[in-house]
């Protein structure tokens, strides 16, 4: 392991943030001797931000812990675009109206996590529709056009992953990384900003940035990724059955929120309590070394934690306690997650369904042969079975739901 002398990277570091740094001894002394402001941006393609945005928001956290300045850059004009980063086909474009509603629905999430302010290290939120917006395009490609390289923008693996699979990549989509590098430029210039951090996918948007400061400006700045966060078992962090571990309450219940860290892997417990809590690192330490039904313990006190940052203390006890509730003392509570009979009825396999506890009707028909679905407690196998409002559906020993008039 690296040792660093500020207080900032090795937050980074000993919590697992680091994946890439373009200059570590720089930044690593820029930080030792002042406060540091740095942003991470962040598109509102939807009201919400999912759990895999998490670890961006956590180094912002980790940033402003270490007394430096987290700057929140939401991409109202980015937006408009779409970062084609690790994807296959161009997003679907979202109108004006739309961008502005999920922003201010994910604004939400970030006064959790940060304090705002104007102190030193008080963390700021900016837009950068409010440079992007404003741009005119000769100028734009006269001044900053000229200091990328097609020949280099082509090698980039945003770029390399359409054009390998003969999947379109529109001019559009191609002129987003000039822009996120002028977001950094912009923001050097208007709050001193001198870090950029993203997730590893982010690299060469990142080195664009710095590049292009240093040529216009000559200022120096810096960048930071984060690695790939994928669960024990090589999986995507933050895929379930129902979809994406949404962050806004008003789009994933803090009780499914707690659950989804409930049902961490063991492998995984520490690694994550250290990204994703403030948990101390011996108590950590401490927890990743039990086994066996102990291990579960630690879940519960990294689900709580988690819960807690995300949406309050008092939601996260309501969470804990109902599912103490549920899986201790065998009682309903109006928390779990429901689902309406409606005016047709469900059968046990489409209730399952319809409650994300399945992927599909075959997986939830093998499971009855397997003994694994209970109904108020008691294990049933067929797959007809009409379920009627007040039962309590049991997917395995970890999912429960209520049926619904």
């Amino acid at each position: 392991m690296t040792t660093y002398t500020s207080d900032l990277l090795r937050l980074l570091d000993t919590r697992g943030y680091i994946h890439q740094l373009t200059d570590a001894e720089g930044l690593d002394a820029l930080a030792a001797k002042s406060v540091v402001p740095g942003y991470i941006g962040f598109d509102p393609t939807a009201p919400s931000l999912h759990v895999g945005s998490l670890v961006q928001i956590m180094m912002l956290r980790r940033m402003q812990q270490a007394g430096h300045k987290p700057i929140v850059l939401m991409g109202g004009g980015t937006g408009k675009i779409g970062d084609p980063s690790l994807r296959d086909e161009a997003r679907s474009l979202l109108t004006v109206e739309r961008i502005q509603e999920n922003v201010a629905s994910i604004k939400r999430v970030f006064e959790r996590f940060l304090t705002f302010g104007d102190g030193p290290s008080d963390a700021v939120m900016v837009d950068n529709a409010d440079w992007l917006d404003k741009l005119e395009y000769i100028p734009f490609l006269r001044d900053i056009g000229q200091h990328f390289s097609v020949n280099r923008m082509l090698s980039f693996d945003s770029v390399k992953l359409r054009l390998d699979r003969e999947q379109s990549l529109s001019f559009l989509e191609f002129n987003y990384m000039i822009l996120q590098a002028y977001d950094f430029l912009e923001l050097s210039r208007r709050a001193e900003c001198r870090l950029q951090m993203g997730g590893s996918d982010q690299w060469g948007n990142i080195v664009n940035g710095i590049e292009l400061a240093r040529r216009v400006d000559g200022t120096q700045v810096y960048g930071l990724t984060s690695p790939l966060i994928t669960t024990a078992d090589g999986g995507k962090m933050g895929k379930t059955a129902k979809g994406a571990v949404w962050l806004n309450a008003d789009a994933l219940a803090p009780y499914d929120y707690w659950q989804f860290w409930r049902n961490t892997q063991d492998a995984d417990v520490g690694r994550f309590m250290r990204l994703f809590t403030d948990l101390p690192l011996d108590e950590i330490a401490r927890l990743e070394k039990l086994e066996g039904a102990e291990i579960n313990e630690a879940k519960k006190i990294l689900a709580e934690a988690a819960t807690a940052l995300a949406h309050g203390a008092e939601a996260a006890a309501a969470a804990a306690q109902t599912a103490r509730k549920t899986f201790e003392e065998g009682a309903s509570d109006a928390n779990l997650p429901t689902v309406s009979l409606g005016t047709e009825g469900l059968t046990i396999v489409q209730a399952n369904t319809a409650l994300g506890f399945a992927a599909s009707n075959k997986e939830t028909r093998r499971k009855l042969d397997e003994g694994a679905i209970r109904v108020n407690g008691e294990v049933v196998k067929d797959p007809h079975l009409a379920l009627k409002p007040g039962d309590k559906v049991s997917f395995g020993a970890k999912k429960h739901g209520l049926i619904v008039a």
